[in-house]
């Protein structure tokens, strides 16, 4: 009975996220190539790991039982061997961190930018996605989101940036209409609205003081991309609300009309997060230490 360690990891991943495809990614090999691993491991062994069809993968007996002798096994030799980072100047390996498209254009170029001149071993590979992810089924080592969102069995570290909304218009759209002053002010108003991944369509909540308004804005453009409803309301076709930080350009120089002054809009503090069920690796702790500088 010959398996290869290649044979057995390959199995391991394909058995963690129930996907040839997502083993693949984790992997950085193709879908074909994993797939020829486990069939030959399971050649070599003389049983059936893995139950297969079009639409889902799913363990057999000894596939599951394999993978529980396997799974702890295998983040034991991952554990030894991050391990030797404390006997280098600098952490090395690849953390793969999952981050919304337009907080990942907010915070994370200079962060990257510093991380991996300071750690010449680093890798980061950053998917920009607005679905709440599972990151431990997606293969992810980490995630940064709002806290809201957040599962309890994720352990979560607050981040110093904060990050709010303001409500902007065009001058162009502003000819034709007053700047709106509060929130009831908007229900006058062509309102560019914005659908989260989840198919929600994100509230217009806002707060003065102890004073707290949510309002059911109108309008006929709904966009899930900030930087598109940032394009639309920079044409004229309404009201935006987007990430103060994305527009600060645009109303410094005039494209832009900022409403609402003294009214804020936030959905609370970020939060960098991670299952607490795994090792911390050092490259992945690199990563949290740059993050909440």
């Amino acid at each position: 009975m010959k398996a290869k360690m290649s044979e057995l990891s390959a199995f391991v991943a394909v058995a963690t996220h129930l996907s040839f495809q997502k083993a693949a990614i984790e992997r950085g090999v193709t879908r074909s190539a994993i797939s020829h691993a486990v069939k030959t491991l399971e050649q070599h062994l003389g049983v059936r790991l893995l139950n297969r069809n079009t639409k889902a993968v799913s363990l057999t007996e000894p596939g599951e039982e394999l993978l529980q002798r396997l799974k702890p096994a295998f983040d034991e030799v991952a554990s030894a061997l991050d391990d030797l980072n404390k006997f280098r100047g600098t952490p090395s390996g690849t953390v793969k961190l999952t981050v919304p498209r337009a907080v990942a254009h907010l915070i994370l170029g200079g962060v990257l930018a510093k991380l991996l001149r300071e750690n010449p071993g680093l890798c980061v590979d950053v998917s920009c996605d607005d679905s709440l992810i599972d990151i431990v089924a997606g293969g992810f080592d980490a995630g940064i989101r709002f806290g809201r969102s957040l599962r309890p069995d994720m352990i979560a570290i607050p981040l110093k940036q904060t990050l709010e909304f303001v409500v902007v218009g065009s001058p162009e759209y502003f000819q034709g209409h007053d700047v709106p002053k509060t929130p009831e002010d908007l229900l006058a108003h062509s309102c560019i609205r914005y659908r989260l991944a989840s198919g929600v369509v994100f509230p217009w909540e806002f707060a003065k003081g102890k004073e707290q308004l949510s309002v059911e804005t109108n309008g006929r453009l709904t966009l899930d991309d900030q930087r598109m409803m940032i394009e639309s309301a920079l044409a004229g076709s309404g009201l935006a609300l987007v990430f103060s930080d994305l527009v600060k350009a645009e109303i410094e120089s005039g494209q832009l009309v900022r409403c609402l002054k003294g009214w804020t809009c936030s959905i609370g503090d970020l939060y960098v997060y991670y299952s607490n069920r795994r090792h911390v690796p050092a490259a992945l702790r690199a990563l949290i230490n740059a993050l909440k500088e």
